[in-house]
């Protein structure tokens, strides 16, 4: 639904990066050291770099972006095959999402310090995405333990009110929707201060402005937002 140009944007310090045909990818303060890191590979002087984030920061986006340009092998820890992982480890670099979630148990720990030698062996690289930093995830191994200690770990910093707001106009655009600036402000005072959160947010706004074809105004965003307060609160 088309809505009406705003007077005025905030100037923002933001990029757009394009890679490979991977969707752009928005660059902030948040961010910025982890996208630095993505930039300077294969230049890295550690094997292993843990990305750490909150859900929806763009860690995973991030890791797709250096998994297309590193050519690197996606590979689950709770895989059953893991024998299947650890020979293309030996030749491939190697991405893990949700790093923390699958070294929970020795099985997925004893995996993990596996490939982590054999890509340090074949010198290559490996990047892990995690909720937590390294030291969060419960490692019983030492050795695993030790390899983790020597990784590099950046994180994707909780947003500020600026970057809150450009994932909010970048919401909007990515919709072809263009919104005043004060709903923007409005949006962001009172949604769920996490990049998940004005995700949906901006996402519930699109979808009632064309269930109701109304523009999205303040007084829309003032009763969509009751609305998603009212669920969360009854859950």
């Amino acid at each position: 639904m088309a809505q009406t140009a705003m007077p005025e944007q905030l100037t923002l310090p933001l990029e757009h990066r394009v890679a490979r045909g991977v969707e752009d990818f928005l660059v902030t303060p948040a961010n910025r050291r982890a996208v630095e890191w993505i930039d300077r590979w294969p230049d890295w002087p550690f094997t292993a770099l843990v990305i750490v984030g909150p859900a929806a920061s763009g860690k995973t986006h991030l890791a797709a972006l250096w998994k297309a340009r590193a050519e690197a092998a996606a590979v689950r820890l709770d895989d059953s095959d893991i024998e299947q992982a650890a020979t293309i480890a030996a030749s491939r670099s190697i991405l893990i999402d949700d790093c923390d979630i699958t070294t929970g148990g020795a099985g997925g720990q004893r995996a993990l310090l596996q490939l982590y030698n054999l890509v340090r062996a074949a010198g290559r690289q490996m990047l892990l995405t995690a909720s937590a930093p390294p030291t969060a995830w419960g490692i019983g191994l030492a050795d695993l333990s030790s390899r983790l200690n020597s990784a590099m770990v950046v994180n994707i910093d909780s947003p500020d009110d600026v970057i809150l707001s450009a994932i909010a106009m970048k919401g909007f655009a990515d919709r072809q929707i263009a919104v005043d600036q004060s709903v923007i402000a409005y949006v962001v005072s009172r949604s769920e201060r996490s990049f998940a959160g004005i995700a949906r947010t901006v996402q519930a706004l699109d979808e009632a402005a064309w269930a109701g074809k109304r523009p999205i105004t303040i007084a829309l965003a003032r009763d969509v937002l009751n609305a998603m307060n009212a669920g969360t609160d009854g859950d």
